[in-house]
């Protein structure tokens, strides 16, 4: 009779999806679309998602969403809001020209990364949070 033999199972063996995407744009920074429908357009970034690799631009990929109201005094009806997109269809724009760029990231004297622009040199402020 054959020995009972334990195969290992094969979950977990691949590469994991990271906690967090590294993302060289930022909630403030003014963006263009380089592909897919809403190509050309652009706008300021509302929000960024770096666990799902997305950024919601203002005025792009607007979808329509049908709200319930949750309070009798509350309105119902049909709201069109900015959907998330893929981080990687959208470039920051180059302060100098206002052409998209890609960004690199440079140490400065004090330890702090500062994006720089690959196309003119120049550094891409970061837009202060409120």
């Amino acid at each position: 009779m054959k020995p009972l033999v334990f195969k290992k199972s094969r979950r977990g063996t691949g590469p994991r999806e990271p906690e967090r995407h590294k993302l060289h744009i930022a909630k403030g920074d003014t963006v263009r679309v380089i592909s897919g429908e809403h190509r050309g357009k652009e706008g300021k970034v509302l929000r960024v998602h770096p666990k799902e690799f997305r950024v919601v631009v203002e005025g792009v990929n607007i979808v329509k969403k049908h709200k319930r109201a949750a309070t009798p005094n509350e309105e119902s009806g049909i709201i069109e809001l900015p959907a998330p997109l893929a981080a990687s269809k959208v470039m920051l724009l180059d302060p100098k020209s206002g052409e998209p760029t890609r960004v690199r990231r440079r140490l400065d004297k004090d330890g702090t990364a500062e994006r720089i622009a690959v196309k003119s040199g120049q550094p891409i402020p970061r837009v202060k949070a409120k």
